[in-house]
């Protein structure tokens, strides 16, 4: 019986790949005599085939794909293993860029969440959220069921803990969102993050022995803030009343990949102010992400500090700028697709956008493009001397190492919170 299935698989992939030269030679066909609007660079031809085959292998095989490897060094390290449910803490593993360091819950316990209601924010139900997050013990939490969670007052999150939303659809949306706050050691892993609004002026419990009076909180999907060793993975966030994730007041060594953004003004900040200086040792890598539809700034917008901007796909386009930053940021740009949408935003070609300072301020600035892909006119502004400011550019190198611009569609493929079932591999949505 094995042979026999064994031989038959051997067949499938045999079928599938004829599929796949047939479609390539009706791809070259078709790029010979389609009408451009570039000139044939090798790497743009490149990308739009590497498109165009992740888009047909979807369709041959709903949404997995021949060979589990992307080149995503996130992904390979643990999307290939069908048995994830029972290996889940092997994602704690896998993490790269500054926050490659990060654990979250993995030396703790399982939490199950069981209960979606969020009716007190002080006095606190036992398989709820928020009874799972502010617990002094390292906890690797996940959920029973699918859940849409209304937080009444933003969740605040104790050290050690990891929300992993595989294997469940859960949305975090509607009302308050998630606050990491002088903390260190958390992963958001698989969650959607959606139409999060401004709450406070309330006790909230941060610990099993200390609840106080919040503020207003502004209404970020995500806000790190004062915290270290960060992971936020594999979401999907849109449309707040403020940032989707905003990192400051000294927060450092944090890495957001894989995530799918869309239909949001002020995506991410990082760096409270540019008065701030305790933000200038912020390290920050943003890989693997999917800037999606209706985005229109801070993709990300960086103030001091250092921030590793690689492999992102930035194919639909921006409304004002993709990278922005001020107070002297040091930004390396490495391997991005940048597409310019220049249909619905006709004066938004260029990448780089600097919102503090004239010319003679920031043309010594260090931000640098390293083998980006830049596609209907997009354009990044470089400017410091490349030579001069190795060691910055050196402190803005994550251990994220670049792959090439081509490998964006199918490295970025997958971006987003996953669909995850026991026994199955997961998959893009």
């Amino acid at each position: 019986m094995r042979a026999t299935m064994a031989v038959f698989e051997c067949i499938k992939r045999m079928i599938y790949m004829c599929i796949l030269v047939l479609f390539l030679f009706g791809f070259i066909a078709e790029t010979r005599t389609a009408p451009t609007t570039v000139d044939d660079d090798p790497e743009e031809v490149a990308s739009m085939v590497s498109l165009s085959i992740e888009k047909k292998l979807r369709q041959l095989q709903g949404s997995s794909s021949l060979s589990c490897a992307t080149g995503n060094s996130i992904d390979d390290c643990w999307r290939c293993d069908s048995n994830w449910y029972n290996n889940r803490k092997r994602l704690a593993d896998c993490a790269i860029g500054f926050g490659r360091n990060t654990i979250g819950g993995r030396d703790g316990r399982f939490y199950i969440v069981t209960d979606s209601s969020d009716d007190d924010a002080v006095n606190l139900k036992v398989g709820t959220l928020r009874h799972a997050v502010i617990q002094s013990e390292p906890l690797w939490i996940v959920f029973q069921r699918d859940m849409v969670i209304q937080l009444k007052q933003e969740l605040i999150m104790n050290s050690y803990k990891t929300i992993d939303g595989r294997g469940a659809n859960v949305h975090i949306a509607n009302e308050a969102c998630i606050t990491i706050q002088n903390v260190t050691n958390i992963i958001i892993h698989g969650l959607h993050i959606h139409d999060c609004k401004p709450t406070g002026n309330a006790m909230v419990r941060s610990s099993p022995s200390h609840f106080g009076w919040r503020g207003m909180a502004d209404g970020d999907a995500v806000s790190i803030f004062g915290s270290s060793n960060v992971w936020i993975d594999h979401n999907s966030l849109t449309n707040c009343a403020d940032g989707l994730v905003d990192v400051v007041m000294a927060s450092t060594a944090v890495t957001i990949s894989n995530n799918y953004f869309s239909h949001h003004n002020d995506v991410m900040l990082f760096g409270h102010s540019d008065s701030y200086t305790g933000d200038k040792d912020m390290q920050v890598t943003v890989a693997y992400n999917h800037f999606g539809e209706g985005l229109m700034q801070r993709l990300p917008h960086c103030r001091h500090g250092y921030c590793h901007v690689v492999n992102n796909d930035y194919s639909h386009g921006w409304g004002i700028y993709a990278i922005g930053g001020g107070a002297n940021p040091t930004i390396n740009s490495e391997g991005n697709r940048f597409v310019a949408d220049l249909k619905r935003y006709p004066d938004s070609s260029e990448v780089t956008k600097r919102t503090s300072g004239d010319k003679l301020e920031w043309k010594n600035w260090n931000w640098i493009s390293q083998g980006d892909l830049f596609l209907n006119g997009a354009y990044f502004v470089p400017s410091g001397a490349t030579g001069a400011n190795s060691e910055a550019y050196a402190k803005a190198s994550s251990y994220a190492k670049a792959k090439k611009s081509s490998m964006v569609g199918a490295i970025t493929s997958a971006a987003g919170a996953l669909t995850c079932r026991k026994d199955h591999m997961c998959t893009s949505n």
